[in-house]
């Protein structure tokens, strides 16, 4: 494991609060495909864990690599690589939101909509299941939500935060953040979140609330060579 369960999100997550999700082969795991797109690659990979992690995902197909800052063996393409930052709880005025609601499996066909118009990162069929997703609705039709995606032990990511254009600048955002960093309070853990760089606006307002830079990170996918080796 890391030094710290932040430095490797996904492993401490797919090795801690939701192993019950992993599926492994060797040291490497990944959340099934209709829950996450990440996979969780030990901290020093070897060739034997890129063969891995090759059989997992297959010959042509994209490893979506959240965190990882290392190299990628010869032949793999790499399909999209973001610069991050990691923000951390650093004394964020968490709070309930009466209007906030508990969203669930009844809820997915609206959410994968307002994601859809919306795209504030990966969210599938089954992600709900990873933990607490609040959202705000308005004569009925859901307008706005955040939820939790990675579980290290002792921490979890706020992720899936959007709002319907139609309703942006009411502050909503605001709110479902501080009403699920409550809920992740109330278990005793804090919370964390992730945003790209260059993303000026969302990292000033989340320190506004609160948050601080931890450090830097990278979103990374690359795609399987069609003739590797395999384990």
């Amino acid at each position: 494991m890391s030094a710290h369960p932040l430095d490797n999100p996904a492993l401490g997550a797919l090795t801690g609060p939701h192993a019950h999700f992993a599926e492994r082969r060797g040291r490497v795991l990944r959340y099934p495909l209709d829950v996450s797109p990440w996979l969780a690659l030990p901290d020093d990979p070897d060739t034997d864990d890129w063969a891995d992690l090759a059989t997992l995902v297959g010959p042509g197909g994209e490893a979506p690599l959240a965190g990882f800052t290392g190299q990628t063996p010869d032949g793999w393409e790499v399909t999209f690589n973001l610069e991050g930052v990691q923000l951390v709880d650093d004394g964020i005025a968490a709070a309930p939101d009466a209007e906030a609601v508990r969203l669930g499996p009844a809820d997915v066909p609206e959410m994968l909509d307002l994601v859809e118009r919306t795209r504030p990162g990966p969210f599938l069929p089954r992600t709900v299941e990873l933990g607490t997703y609040l959202g705000i609705r308005r004569n009925g039709a859901l307008i706005a939500m955040a939820g939790e995606r990675l579980h290290p032990p002792g921490w979890t990511e706020i992720s899936a935060v959007c709002t319907d254009p139609d309703f942006r600048g009411e502050g909503l955002a605001t709110r479902l953040i501080l009403a699920v960093a409550h809920g992740i309070r109330e278990r005793g853990e804090t919370p964390f979140l992730h945003t790209a760089a260059n993303n000026t606006n969302a990292i000033r307002l989340y320190e506004s609330l609160g948050f601080r830079v931890r450090r830097t990170t990278r979103f990374l996918a690359a795609r399987v060579p069609e003739q590797v080796a395999v384990s």
